[in-house]
């Protein structure tokens, strides 16, 4: 319950952010004519959103159990890379964000079809943040089975859409860089665990069956049918016996994603971009 609702305040924060500062720059030009644009684009990003998670969650439970594993295991390393790259992405441009979206609000309403374009260009920008979560919230549900994953997602967004509203009307000041940082810190070691629970789903389908040997057995003094090991189990993809290739996978992406994480931001980009 604690990733999906971590994952779904801080993606669902993103958007909100985004739509206050279009809001503000369209208030502070004397455009909220343009207001009706704005929650247009809103709404049809998170209707879509919402629909295709639906779509693709009724629709899977249909796979034979093969093709289910392998389904499980794309998803996740499709949510791996995108928590990746929200993780250095919002690193990279948290800085000029607002002014490149009031540089794109400018644009669209410079257009002969300015309303439309201003719908298309939030769309755009909320459909992102919404087809993140999307995969991701995916690959956690498959994980992690019941009413709790869903319970925490909504839990998630309701308390990003409260603080971005009372970031916009109330006044409210949040150290949204300390936020990120320490949000992104702990998304790298839950993509870590989407990672190896990636190359064992596809073990389950039959596509990888290489070092199956235990790496190690903490099962006598971490089990998973405790409290704790449970808890990690469902925010870190904790194995109590983990097999040598979840194990390898786990390190080949936690390390390097760590040392950049740590790098400056100017070094990160340079080493990203080569």
């Amino acid at each position: 319950m604690f990733v999906p609702f971590l994952i779904m305040l801080r993606e669902g924060l993103e958007a909100a952010l985004i739509v206050s500062l279009i809001a503000s720059y369209l208030k502070r030009t004397r455009r909220t004519r343009w207001f009706g644009a704005m929650w247009a684009g809103v709404i049809i990003a998170a209707a879509l959103c919402l629909a295709l998670g639906l779509f693709i969650n009724a629709t899977t439970g249909e796979f034979p159990q093969k093709q289910q594993e392998l389904f499980e295991g794309l998803v996740a390393v499709i949510a791996v890379i995108i928590l990746t790259w929200m993780v250095f992405w919002m690193r990279k441009v948290s800085r000029s964000v607002k002014a490149q979206l009031e540089e794109a609000v400018e644009r669209a309403l410079q257009t002969s079809g300015g309303g439309w374009a201003l719908v298309l260009m939030v769309f755009l920008a909320v459909a992102r943040e919404g087809l993140e979560s999307v995969f991701f919230l995916l690959a956690a549900f498959t994980q992690d089975v019941g009413s709790a994953p869903p319970l925490g997602a909504l839990l998630g967004l309701l308390s990003a859409v409260m603080i971005g509203a009372l970031i916009y009307w109330g006044g409210v000041r949040l150290n949204l860089a300390k936020f990120f940082k320490w949000t992104s810190l702990f998304i790298i070691f839950v993509a870590a665990g989407l990672a190896a629970g990636a190359i064992r789903a596809f073990h389950e389908a039959g596509l990888w069956n290489h070092w199956q040997e235990v790496a190690f057995d903490l099962s006598a003094t971490l089990s998973t049918h405790t409290l704790f090991g449970t808890l990690l189990e469902g925010v870190l993809g904790y194995q109590e016996a983990p097999t040598l290739s979840e194990v390898a996978i786990w390190l080949l992406y936690l390390i390097p994603a760590l040392l950049l994480f740590f790098m400056p931001a100017r070094a990160t980009s340079r080493a990203l971009s080569q």
